[in-house]
């Protein structure tokens, strides 16, 4: 077993400790030096100290960020080795389930998004979870119609979805994959026996969640040994996941979909005390990932691409840039409370159609080239011709090849899941977004991983004064979500590979990035380090403790409600130019690039 420390002195990181501390914590356990030889990583290690001084980790070959350095330190191994970006993804997202379990993992889905350098093409993957055949639309409505409150909805049965990215990872590597199938799982199998770090992260959110998680005896059992909080620093093993990805690294995702997993898997949903679930075997076996065509959006001199419906993430994002087309935002500068006035009144008017028209296209018909249509965006965009905030804002009326008659959504999406963006040394790039939903999804734990709460990115409502609702539950249907793995596109060839966890905020996320490293000059680690402005709804969040505080009472004197709060996004980006590639990782979480 390899465990690593840091021996370098960095300052304060957000959670109060060193950033080298965090990192030792991040990945080697207490006690380690217990007959164990400890073994200082010099790609952490570098990597840790460029995010602490805010600059770029620097590379020609290949570059990857996502969230956890066990997780990235994996993929790095893998494109040593010559692997693809589709093999160091599966690599990566095996380790951040076991080590980042309350974001992403093998009970999840995930949205991905390729550019293939040999082709010039660019693809988008559809690991969305579906609702089971015996779903209604009712699902989450109490016996006189009402919606339930959130968490008596999540925790349990009721709110699982079929997972799909195991069939994500097998798709993705039969595509563009390299390497043989079973190596990628060495890491995590490694770690999930041998044991690992519990992160500072990980232990606060287990602390925090605490109630919750011991409603269900495996899940306590594993985060509540002896009926206390993992701690951090603490080794914790997991060998029922390492037998988990034994199945699957020899059977390929059939091991999962079919056989003692998925009998386990339903036996858990159905057999949830108190919140029992419908999700069937016949649901797990008849599971795809479907193959959709990117979403692209012109901005200036770029194509925005990414992931369509059931995502409203690249609609979204390519709205905002839309309305902002016309704005000088180099000249007003990221200091400017009118540049801010404008980007949020463009992301109300953006949410404002997506809670209207956006929803899983294969049962509901989505207006996606009338919402991202120039000619609709210039005159949405007179709106924003005016010196103080808009007072209302209404969903638009794009060209629509159908006639339906649709109420607004009212689904609500917690921040929770985790970011992946690599490059490889051919110039293919990856942007994949994947989730559990809520922070340890439905806290209900099989064989070694967490199931999601992904159902409930419905609507709990149907239906609005008799008027459908496009996000309704539907049998078969996939989720409504605001994942929005991004690729900046210039000239046929990528420059910017970029995503963020964070709920429906990650529009707000992504969009504010975008615009700071395109339209500001800031490197991808400024880019995504700088204070957030998020408003999705009326109310504009400002996230405490950062630059973006300066802007309140300026914002307010023009008729914003103002609320200041912690905005935990978690971007992980990487620009590829004449220079190279340059990669930045969110200090907000535990997150590093590592590049050669």
């Amino acid at each position: 077993m390899k465990l690593w420390i840091l021996s370098v002195a960095l300052g304060l990181g957000l959670s109060g400790a060193p950033v080298a501390e965090q990192a030792a914590d991040a990945i080697a356990p207490e006690g380690a030096a217990g007959g164990v030889q400890l073994t200082i990583s010099p790609d952490v290690a570098q990597a840790l100290a460029a995010k602490q001084a805010g600059v770029p980790v620097a590379a020609e070959d290949w570059m990857i960020a996502a969230a956890n350095p066990l997780a990235v330190q994996a993929g790095a191994r893998v494109l040593r080795a010559g692997g693809s970006a589709a093999d160091a993804m599966v690599a990566v997202q095996l380790v951040l389930g076991l080590v980042e379990p309350q974001s992403s993992g093998l009970g999840g889905g995930a949205f991905l998004v390729w550019y293939d350098a040999a082709t010039g093409r660019l693809s988008t993957l559809d690991g969305r979870e579906t609702a089971p055949l015996a779903a209604r639309p009712t699902l989450f409505q109490d016996d006189q119609g009402e919606p339930l409150k959130f968490f008596d909805a999540v925790v349990g049965g009721r709110s699982v979805g079929t997972p799909g990215t195991p069939a994500l990872l097998a798709e993705a590597h039969r595509r563009w994959g390299r390497l043989d199938w079973s190596s990628l799982f060495d890491d995590a199998r490694g770690l999930a026996t041998d044991g690992f770090a519990v992160s500072p992260r990980l232990a606060a959110l287990v602390a925090a969640d605490a109630d919750r998680l011991a409603r269900d005896p495996a899940t306590a059992a594993y985060f509540l040994p002896g009926g206390a909080p993992v701690q951090a620093g603490h080794l914790l093993r997991n060998p029922d996941y390492a037998d988990t990805l034994r199945a699957l690294a020899e059977g390929g995702e059939g091991a999962f979909y079919t056989g003692p997993i998925a009998q386990d898997i339903t036996a858990a949903v159905q057999g949830a005390p108190g919140n029992p679930g419908v999700l069937g075997p016949v649901d797990l076996s008849i599971y795809r990932v479907v193959a959709r065509d990117p979403v692209c959006a012109s901005y200036r001199i770029y194509e925005v691409c990414g992931m369509g419906p059931p995502s409203s993430g690249a609609v979204a994002v390519g709205q905002i840039l839309g309305l902002l087309e016309g704005v000088d935002l180099a000249a007003l500068g990221p200091g400017s409370a009118e540049a801010w006035r404008l980007i949020g009144d463009a992301s109300r008017l953006a949410f404002a159609d997506r809670g209207r028209y956006l929803a899983d296209s294969d049962f509901v018909p989505v207006p996606v080239q009338g919402l991202l249509a120039p000619a609709y965006l210039t005159d949405r965009a007179t709106l924003l011709r005016r010196t103080d905030a808009l007072s209302e804002v209404t969903p638009g009326r794009p060209d629509f090849d159908h006639t339906l008659n649709l109420a607004d959504d009212e689904a609500i999406e917690l921040p929770s899941t985790s970011h992946i963006s690599i490059v490889d040394r051919d110039g293919n790039a990856l942007s994949m977004t994947t989730t559990i939903e809520n922070g340890f999804g439905s806290r209900l734990m099989v064989r070694g991983f967490l199931l999601n709460n992904e159902l409930t990115d419905f609507s709990f409502r149907s239906h609005k004064d008799g008027v459908p609702i496009a996000n309704r539950v539907e049998p078969g249907k996939r989720p409504r979500s605001s994942m929005a793995p991004t690729i900046v596109m210039q000239d046929g060839k990528p420059v910017l590979v970029i995503g963020s966890p964070g709920g429906s905020r990650i529009i707000g996320y992504v969009a504010q990035a975008i615009v700071a490293h395109l339209d500001w000059g800031m490197d991808v680690q400024e880019a995504v380090a700088m204070g957030h402005l998020v408003n999705r709804f009326g109310t504009y969040d400002l996230e405490t403790g950062s630059r973006a505080e300066t802007l309140a009472a300026s914002l307010e004197a023009m008729g914003f409600k103002v609320g200041l709060r912690e905005l935990n996004s978690g971007l992980h980006a990487i620009s590829v130019g004449p220079r190279g590639l340059r990669g930045g990782a969110d200090p907000r979480r535990e997150g590093i690039a590592i590049g050669d």
